[in-house]
């Protein structure tokens, strides 16, 4: 029987996408657009946002690591007034500094992956990873090192299915190509269960992160199924047809540190 950890490392290393159709890609798949991570004046609540804020003090710290834009972070300006990001963007960096300035907190920023920059990274109240998990195969030291970066309490946020999930069937129609349907949340409980930490699990349902424009999601798409810009077109006419929910089920996983 194999340990959490490792069925988890297994269950994501299925999401690779097959050499062959990788070779034939005109550019990397591996792409993170950046106003899929902007920032709203106006955050909205949610359960991971409510869990955070129950765990700070006025003027205390948030660590967000994978931080985007920053909105794990700045959904908590106030009561923190601390904000630390971690990202391997630099253009992601760049707009989480935006986002400190306009709200008038002070900011650090991290540029590296976790937990390969957590010995440069200082502690805070609370540490948020919102939808990072999913890219992580080895996750025991990734988890290990958020929780010894808090404390107070981590507060993780991930969709009930991977986020590459929702073309699955774009993977089907223009590959035929049949995708994975784990790990889930509860797979990730139990690496947390195994590791010896006490962690909670709050389900909900919200939005989906999408980009700006159908042409926009048709190109982001395009690139992601290693299709040539000559079949941009195709992939546009196929999201018109199909169409995507504007929700999903969504997990929030928290936990208190350990005090001594």
């Amino acid at each position: 029987m194999s340990s959490a950890a490792e069925y988890w490392r297994e269950s994501l290393a299925a999401w690779a996408i097959p050499d062959e159709i990788l070779a034939s890609a005109e550019e990397s798949p591996w792409i993170h657009p950046p106003e899929l991570f902007t920032v709203p004046d106006d955050i909205a609540a949610s359960p991971s946002h409510d869990r955070a804020r129950e765990a700070l003090a006025a003027d205390g710290s948030v660590l967000d690591v994978g931080c985007g834009g920053g909105v794990a972070a700045f959904a908590l300006t106030p009561p923190a007034s601390h904000v630390i990001g971690v990202d391997q963007q630099v253009e992601m960096l760049a707009m989480f500094r935006a986002n400190a300035e306009v709200r008038g907190v002070t900011c650090l920023t991290v540029e590296g992956s976790w937990p390969s920059v957590a010995a440069q990274t200082p502690a805070a109240d609370v540490v948020t990873a919102h939808h990072v998990v999913y890219n992580v195969g080895d996750i025991v030291p990734f988890l290990g090192a958020l929780d010894a970066h808090a404390l107070a309490r981590v507060v993780l946020e991930m969709p009930d299915h991977h986020p590459l999930s929702a073309m699955s069937d774009a993977w089907r129609h223009f590959w035929d190509l049949e995708r994975p349907e784990r790990p889930t949340p509860a797979d990730l409980l139990n690496v947390l269960d195994e590791m010896g930490l006490n962690a909670h699990c709050d389900a909900w349902r919200g939005p989906r992160r999408t980009s700006t424009s159908p042409e926009r999601a048709a190109h982001f798409w395009r690139v992601r199924l290693c299709l040539p810009a000559s079949r941009e077109r195709e992939v546009y006419d196929f999201l018109l047809a199909t169409g995507l929910t504007p929700d999903r089920d969504l997990s929030t996983i928290w936990w208190d540190v350990a005090t001594t």
